[in-house]
């Protein structure tokens, strides 16, 4: 889940705006006076002072009371610059202002408390002043908090060419490292981890930016516990990358592309008799995970050998988990 965070520059400083914007937060707030000034550097919410209500958590009139306030004008930024997390949790199980529940943190430690107050997190954060020098790790954390995705490895049982058909390559916004890639399967139930492109080879030069991640058919894991099908992502979507320790961050894709080509059916069983299967390209850059963490060429797969996959419940509609009776 991406979560807004906003830079208070308070006193005015450009530089600390510049820093500020360069990490990537979603807003930035200092004195009516300079708003003016900067509201053109960036398309990110610019807010005075003014528009920002302070409260201080002291006693539980307070939680009351800011409660109220959240319900009566949503639109103003309400934050708490004080507070405990026995009534932040309180505000958090109230869907209807949920969303608008902000908290003013000073360190990356208070924000990554911050994002896992009853599991779900806040939605929104102001970092003061003197937060600005963890601002980076603070925007980068807001992207997932602390998520992660179980994985657990399980064992080729079938590699087989099937023709051709239409496959999807995720080129996205962000360098990629070794060990990550997208979660992707004929069911959201069994998703295997497929690797970005970050290997060379004599034919091709390595593409860490890209996941070639499967059949358009497939499902793929995304951010805020929701599958998409390939098929439907776009420029702009955001998809979730996850490395070979099942930590989870978000990258925003820019292109997407689909074309016709020679694709192999790949199934796996795990340990306790759970079987899935993925469709991919079959080409040499085209690679899972194998269970020691590194790349595995779909070409050099063999069955007994060990790649790592999600496992997960099914049922999903339109992306969204549900309770249901379904195989898939």
């Amino acid at each position: 889940m991406k979560r807004s965070v906003f830079a208070e520059i308070l006193p005015f400083d450009k530089d600390a705006v510049l820093l500020a914007l360069e990490a990537g937060v979603d807003g930035i707030i200092t004195e009516d006076a300079h708003i003016d000034e900067i509201k053109n550097i960036a398309r990110v919410a610019f807010i005075p002072t003014s528009k920002v209500m302070r409260t201080a958590l002291d006693k539980k009139e307070d939680e009351l009371a800011y409660e109220e306030a959240v319900r009566k004008n949503p639109s103003v930024l309400h934050t708490l610059t004080k507070f405990e997390i026995i009534p932040v949790e309180n505000l958090l199980a109230k869907k209807d202002i949920a969303e608008n529940v902000c908290l003013t943190v000073h360190d990356f430690g208070e924000a990554k408390l911050a994002f896992g107050i009853l599991e779900r997190g806040v939605d929104k954060l102001i970092v003061a002043p003197e937060g600005l020098k963890d601002i980076r790790r603070i925007t980068e954390s807001a992207q997932t908090g602390d998520v992660t995705m179980s994985l657990e490895p399980a064992k080729i049982t079938k590699i087989q060419p099937v023709g051709l058909g239409h496959r999807v390559c995720v080129d996205t916004l962000s360098v990629l490292e070794v060990g990550q890639g997208m979660l992707c399967g004929n069911s959201s139930a069994f998703t295997f981890l497929v690797h970005a492109e970050t290997e060379d080879n004599e034919y091709v030069n390595s593409r860490p930016f890209r996941v070639n991640a499967g059949g358009v058919h497939a499902y793929a894991m995304m951010p805020g516990d929701k599958t998409a099908y390939l098929q439907e992502l776009c420029s702009g979507s955001e998809v979730l990358i996850v490395d070979k320790n099942g930590a989870c961050k978000t990258a925003v894709v820019g292109r997407v592309k689909v074309e016709v080509r020679p694709m192999l059916f790949i199934e796996a069983k795990t340990k306790d008799g759970k079987k899935g299967g993925v469709f991919l390209q079959n080409a040499e850059t085209i690679r899972l995970v194998g269970k020691d963490g590194r790349p595995l060429s779909v070409v050099a797969l063999k069955e007994g050998d060990e790649v790592l996959c999600h496992l997960d419940c099914a049922g999903r509609h339109f992306g969204m988990r549900v309770e249901e009776n379904i195989t898939e």
